[in-house]
């Protein structure tokens, strides 16, 4: 058989395979297996050069031929499969690439926990979890608020059974940590979920974060505090964010501060500060002498700082958020630009 009867042979069986092809995947395997650089016409074209001349204009012709119709049948198969239909009838371009699955991203809450635990273990703090649902000795007994302490209004309590509840704060976990490392110095934070049954409001939820942080060892004061809570500050909110202690009371410290960071209305007034200027973020101070004895620790020997800071507020003074209740209201919208 010629060279020439070969092409018209090959362009034959080409077009009837076309035929049989029902998907772009198939039409794009015909394309190589023909008309690709190594297909099955290019590898008889190159034998052109070796024909006499008398054949190789006929096969030379035919050639073209074949080339020709293949290609005008390739891109008439390729368009009559964009233009399929699905069952409604709505065109669909299979060659498209597909739509990519929505990739899902860290919450706002998650990503400033992660933010703050950054920040302490910078400052030497390890990570420290506890329980959730604790017991009413850990929650309030081994932190100097006996059953009848007046200071157990200072938390709207959900308990699960008379001696059992959900933690109010994530002070019980001073008390494990304490026990876990006694006698050795410790620095420590303590992230968790906290509970109370209180009112949903602007600034407060009954379900939230805290980070409580605890260091005890030797010649520990309250300027240590405020060093740590100076470092912590300016690393999450800039050198021109303000800070200011107030004395308080809690009965686990002894003395005891709050300690408040500017508001992002910078003293206009807000919802948020209450027209004040100020937010507070955290509570603490020296850890109480009694908290520290039932920690395993003496108090005559070693001193400790402790504090109580939420997640949501440092995240609302971060990115000028004006509600925290936008933080589980599970708004798409919102969660997504922090995603």
């Amino acid at each position: 058989m010629s060279l020439a009867d070969q092409i018209s042979e090959l362009k034959a069986r080409a077009l009837n395979t076309l035929q049989g092809t029902t998907s772009a995947a198939d039409v794009e395997s015909w394309r190589v297996s023909y008309l690709g650089r190594r297909g099955e016409l290019a590898g008889l074209i190159s034998r052109l050069p070796t024909l006499p001349a008398e054949e190789k204009r006929a096969a030379g012709q035919a050639a073209n031929d074949a080339k020709n119709a293949l290609q005008s049948a390739y891109d008439e198969r390729v368009a009559s499969i964009k233009s399929a239909s699905r069952g409604d009838g709505e065109a669909v371009d299979v060659t498209l690439p597909g739509i990519p699955p929505a990739v899902g991203g860290l919450h706002l809450t998650r990503q400033t926990l992660y933010e703050i635990e950054r920040i302490f273990a910078s400052m030497g703090f390890s990570v420290f979890e506890t329980r959730e649902v604790e017991s009413d000795e850990y929650n309030f007994e081994l932190l100097n608020i006996p059953p009848e302490h007046p200071a157990r209004d200072m938390w709207d309590t959900m308990y699960v059974s008379e001696d059992v509840l959900l933690r109010t704060h994530t002070s019980p976990g001073q008390i494990r940590a304490m026990r876990k490392y006694h006698p050795e110095p410790l620095r420590v934070i303590l992230p968790g979920k906290c509970h109370r049954y209180e009112a949903v409001s602007a600034r407060s939820e009954s379900m939230f974060y805290q980070v409580e942080g605890l260091a005890v060892g030797h010649g520990i004061t309250l300027a240590s505090l405020k060093g740590v809570f100076q470092a912590f500050a300016q690393q999450m909110y800039g050198p021109d964010r303000e800070m200011r202690f107030r004395a308080s009371y809690f009965p686990f410290t002894e003395p005891s501060v709050e300690i408040d960071i500017s508001c992002t209305c910078e003293g206009r007034g807000c919802t948020l500060c209450k027209g004040t200027g100020w937010l507070e973020v955290s509570g603490g101070g020296m850890v109480h002498p009694t908290v520290l004895r039932n920690g395993g620790y003496d108090p005559d020997e070693v001193t400790g700082f402790a504090f109580g800071m939420g997640v949501e507020r440092p995240a609302i003074l971060k990115y000028d958020i004006d509600d925290i209740r936008r933080f589980y209201a599970n708004d798409l919208r919102f969660l997504q630009q922090f995603a």
